[in-house]
């Protein structure tokens, strides 16, 4: 079984799941004090318990994330909606294969 670590970059306490129930006070109390408990059956992670307070950070960081890109997303559709933009892609779309395969020779020149 490959070793899971907590947000810290601890190792995660693990029990049976047979143990869990039999302890199931003192596994609670360790994933109380932060860290995460790995329950196992037959040898594999099947859950893991963490506190609220854990789990509430985890959900906020993957909010964030999903808030700054629905901000990216928004701006980039906001930039492609100009007269520029628009003027841009009517040019690129009605461009023959020759200017296409020039444009694109001349764009990886830019890069290097």
């Amino acid at each position: 079984m490959a070793e899971l670590r907590d947000r810290r970059g601890e190792r995660a306490s693990s029990f049976t799941a047979t143990d869990a129930k039999k302890r199931f006070g003192h596994v609670l109390e360790m994933a109380l004090r932060g860290g995460a408990v790995v329950i196992t059956k037959h040898d594999a992670p099947k859950a893991i318990l963490i506190s609220v307070e854990e789990f509430n950070a985890l959900t906020k960081a993957t909010d964030r994330t999903l808030d700054a890109l629905s901000a990216d997303f928004d701006a980039m559709l906001a930039r492609m909606q100009t007269p520029k933009a628009r003027a841009r892609m009517k040019t690129a779309f009605d461009a023959s294969p020759k200017e296409v395969g020039r444009a694109a020779v001349a764009a990886a020149r830019k890069r290097g």
